[in-house]
């Protein structure tokens, strides 16, 4: 009756070691399982702060109306309306603040961590937008269009004002220093590619001015008080969306999860080496697979003296 007792228990306590590291296995696959809908994600940014209305055209569809955290892709036109503004934050950390009635069209963007092709173009067509340029600008090329000329920004803060068509007035540039006191670069180019100057120092400025011939020239400009005060109005909100997008960026990625489509692998978002998961997964399996014994208990191997032992 024993040596049946003691079979029968040996046989129901070999079934769990089999059991378990099935069960182990069902939960760990559970994330290979979640929607693969990230992996075709390409936008590029999102809408951090909005104020009033504002839409979006993209492709061939019609204009559509924009909210906060609406998503951002490439060729993407953006429109503000009367007393509205709109504050944009890219993968890299790039943010626009739009004023009202301003119309900027994405022309292009890139951007992967320690990557060497990154690029970011925008074209401000008209109306007031300022920007802190981040990681594409330190890294790649980054780029502002407007009707007159185009600026290469070499990762720093900036207001470019385009005045509306037939206007008397001409666009501006200005360069301010960074929330940290950091003072960066502007260049002005003409649409050729000639140099027309660049900007250095602390809230300084140029005119765009048509000269002789057509020809557009970057003029000094003395910043007007009323305009310093209206700028450092449209700075501090552009500070606050910029704070606000980095937070909401840090949430983007963990929900793209490792995979963030091609060309924009962001931080604390690589994947495991060769795609697969990490080693130590396995290890909680194998030591399952071995019956453990507490201390003080004779190990499983010892009990086969059992059946030596004389029947009674």
């Amino acid at each position: 009756m024993r040596r049946r007792e003691f079979i029968a228990w040996l046989s129901g306590a070999a079934a769990f070691p089999v059991l378990w590291p099935l069960a182990s296995r069902g939960q760990g696959a559970a994330p290979a399982n979640q929607p693969a809908a990230s992996a075709a994600d390409n936008s590029i940014g999102q809408v951090a702060s909005m104020s009033g209305s504002a839409t979006v055209t993209r492709g061939n569809a019609p204009r559509a109306a924009l909210k906060v955290a609406d998503v951002i892709y490439a060729k993407d036109i953006l429109q503000t309306d009367v007393n509205s503004s709109l504050g944009i934050t890219f993968d890299d950390e790039t943010t626009f603040s739009l004023s009202a009635n301003t119309r900027i069209v994405i022309d292009s963007f890139v951007y992967q961590e320690g990557g060497h092709g990154n690029l970011g173009s925008f074209n401000v067509a008209s109306g007031t937008a300022s920007f802190i340029a981040s990681l594409v600008a330190k890294t790649g090329d980054m780029k502002i269009a407007t009707p007159e000329a185009t600026l290469g920004i070499r990762g720093t803060t900036g207001i470019v004002e385009v005045p509306p068509g037939g206007g008397a007035a001409a666009p501006t540039v200005k360069l301010y220093p960074d929330a940290d006191g950091h003072v960066g670069r502007i260049e002005v180019f003409n649409r050729q590619g000639g140099s027309l100057g660049a900007l250095t120092q602390g809230a300084s400025a140029f005119a765009l001015r048509v000269g002789p011939g057509g020809r557009i020239a970057a003029v000094p400009y003395q910043i007007p008080a009323a305009e310093a005060a209206r700028d450092r109005g449209a700075l501090q909100r552009l500070t606050l969306t910029h704070t606000i997008g980095r937070q909401m960026l840090i949430q983007r990625q963990r929900l793209r999860g490792p995979q963030r489509g091609p060309g924009r692998q962001g931080p604390n978002n690589q994947r495991p080496r060769g795609g697969q998961n990490p080693r130590p997964e396995r290890a909680p399996q194998q030591r399952l697979n071995r019956p453990q014994s507490l201390p003080g208990q004779p190990r499983l191997r010892q009990r086969k003296n059992l059946f030596n032992e004389p029947k009674r």
